[in-house]
């Protein structure tokens, strides 16, 4: 049997839109977004899940909101910022998983909408929002990242702030 790689696809938490100066890039999180953040990292720590790799958008409200998640789930090697993240496409998602190495069986991917529904839509015909700091788990059976596909891909759970623990 393949050995088998997950996939967190989890989407920022809730930003603030009050400073019209700053950029969308610029943006940080909200009162509710600096709640949800940590309160997902609990959920994901009290699975004992903790990635072996975690690469995000540089954008601040994703930058921030996978700082929180790492510190939660006890994520101590460096968050790998992928700029290409930042206004990309489910392409662009799919090339970016595929360049992993093998030897992370279990990844954290942290960006944005619409290009992470679209890239889990693609993989496990999911067609809910992913809301802010939701969390879609995937599970992938195979042994090498650049093999991923919708043959071995299994949605195994989506978590989210607002749902009942």
């Amino acid at each position: 049997m393949p050995s088998r790689k997950r996939l967190f696809i989890i989407r920022h938490a809730k930003s603030s839109w009050k400073d019209s100066k700053l950029s969308d890039f610029e943006r940080p999180l909200n009162k509710r977004g600096k709640a949800n953040a940590p309160e997902m990292g609990r959920r994901l720590r009290k699975r004992h899940i903790v990635p072996d790799m975690f690469v995000s958008s540089p954008a601040l409200r994703a930058k921030t909101t996978a700082e929180i998640i790492a510190k939660k789930v006890r994520y101590s090697k460096e968050i790998v910022y992928e700029d290409d993240i930042y206004a990309s496409s489910e392409i662009v998602i799919d090339k970016i998983i595929k360049k992993v190495d093998d030897k992370h069986r279990t990844l954290f991917l942290l960006g944005h909408n619409p290009d992470l529904n679209m890239f889990v839509e693609d993989y496990v015909d999911f067609d809910e929002n992913i809301v802010t700091c939701g969390v879609v788990e995937i599970k992938f059976n195979c042994k090498s990242w650049k093999d991923i596909s919708r043959k071995n891909a299994k949605l195994i759970s989506f978590d989210y702030p607002k749902k009942s623990k």
